[in-house]
């Protein structure tokens, strides 16, 4: 019998014994986790009598009752005898979703968070501000949601994520073994806030609304009086409402600042997260200009030069890898798909699927990579379905080079799986994009 597991566990072993069937009402566990935070490993044995975990900690629990879950509804409620153990190759395994140029809020975030957490991911990581529109509150700042919020692009009607609803969405993920990851993208991409806050552009006038889908036309600029408060406001804010380990602070496609004054300004933001308490993530342009190694390099640009992404390793950060001809999933699929981008390339599934984080970058230190993100940037998506048919198939296969090693990834094993999991999404309700996979 065929069990599909996405992603791929390190060790699988089928018994001879009797069948588990899962009882009515869903997966129905037992098991034991030690007292303390943990990884993601775990252990899961099934046998007729029962299905029964072992985790260190909160993390293992999470990733035991997703393959649970998967288990129980790819196998049709009867699971044959086996034995698991498991456990993820990286510590970071991310989804990026942009809310700032078309807005989602918490009825899609919450699918969203369910399907992340089905695959085994524990990053889910917003976009939450951008040239488009201003997505979270800032108390002190109020004007960023009454000015800001109101647009995306194309003129659409924007939106924002309350307090008390990225609270909510925050404990959603939480309980599903999912940190929330708030961005707030800086020095550039913040036409939004330049309309909010007349006082942050030179003129001390607004900056009109913008709509389009340009980059690299709008900066803060650090010698600006109101600069250095607004930040402290800005962060300290997203800082406040997210709990975890770290919060994103931008620093990509900034056209409009000198290359020192860049270098300034990133490591005054790089300080403040610091002094704040948390650890910053930066895109891979900063990496040549910050001075701590607590400081997390994101590569992204798969066309750029990785040499000062390599240095930034090499000088103790720790790198999230998100090459967009891999992992961004706002690119087409091929010629002929209608929604997203192809800047980086035509990004299949097996794009998606086959590749070696380990090995993508010459010279980059293994050691430094903390993990794998996927991207969805929303400039061409506008509805839900828009966004689950970018996301599916390949988040699938992120989520395998995020978890697996390669000795255990196999394409043609996963490529005749995914047909399983396209009734799984289905069942949820979920779109997706269904088309002949390469190599079939």
């Amino acid at each position: 019998m065929s069990l599909p597991l996405i992603p791929a566990p390190a060790r699988l072993d089928l018994g001879d014994g009797e069948p588990h069937v899962v009882p009515e009402g869903g997966v129905s566990m037992w098991g034991s986790a030690f007292d303390e935070p943990g990884d993601a490993s775990y252990s899961l044995k099934a046998s007729a009598s029962s299905l029964i975990y072992r985790a260190q900690g909160s993390p293992g629990v999470a990733a035991a009752h997703a393959t649970a879950h998967q288990l129980a509804e790819l196998a049709g409620g009867v699971i044959p005898a086996l034995e698991i153990d498991d456990a993820p190759r990286y510590p970071w395994r991310g989804l990026m979703i942009d809310i700032a140029r078309h807005f989602f809020g918490p009825p899609t975030l919450r699918k969203v968070i369910d399907l992340a957490a089905l695959y085994k991911f524990n990053v889910l990581h917003l976009h939450l501000t951008d040239d488009q529109g201003w997505r979270y509150e800032v108390p002190r700042l109020p004007e960023l949601i009454e000015r800001s919020s109101g647009s995306e692009v194309d003129g659409g009607p924007g939106g924002f994520l309350s307090t008390e609803e990225l609270a909510e969405l925050t404990s959603y993920a939480a309980e599903r073994g999912i940190t929330i990851v708030g961005e707030v993208d800086l020095p550039g991409h913040t036409a939004a806030a330049l309309h909010a806050v007349p006082a942050l552009n030179e003129n001390g006038l607004p900056r009109e609304v913008y709509t389009g889908t340009e980059v690299g036309h709008s900066t803060l600029r650090l010698e600006l009086p109101e600069t250095k408060d607004f930040l402290e406001d800005a962060v300290g804010a997203l800082v406040d409402q997210t709990p975890g380990e770290f919060v994103h602070v931008g620093g990509d496609e900034v056209r409009l600042l000198r290359p020192e004054e860049y270098a300034t300004f990133v490591q005054h933001v790089e300080a403040l997260v610091l002094r704040l308490g948390k650890r910053p993530v930066f895109w891979q342009e900063a990496a040549a200009s910050l001075q701590d190694s607590r400081s997390v390099v994101q590569l992204w640009d798969s066309n750029a030069d990785p040499a000062p992404v390599v240095a930034a390793a090499r000088r103790g950060h720790q790198v999230i890898l998100s090459p967009g001809n891999r992992a961004y999933l706002d690119m087409k699929y091929d010629a002929d798909t209608v929604l997203g981008l192809d800047w980086a390339g035509l990004v299949d599934v097996r794009d998606s699927y086959d590749w070696d984080p380990d090995t993508l970058i010459p010279g980059l230190p293994a050691e430094a990579i903390l993990g794998v993100e996927a991207a969805l940037w929303t400039e061409t998506i506008r509805t839900e379905d828009h966004l689950f048919s970018m996301l599916l198939p390949r988040l699938a296969a992120i989520a395998e080079v995020a978890w697996s090693a390669p000795e255990v990834r196999d394409w043609e094993a996963f490529a005749e799986d995914l047909p399983a999991h396209a009734a799984l999404w289905e069942s949820r309700g979920l779109a997706h994009t269904a088309r002949p996979l390469p190599g079939n």
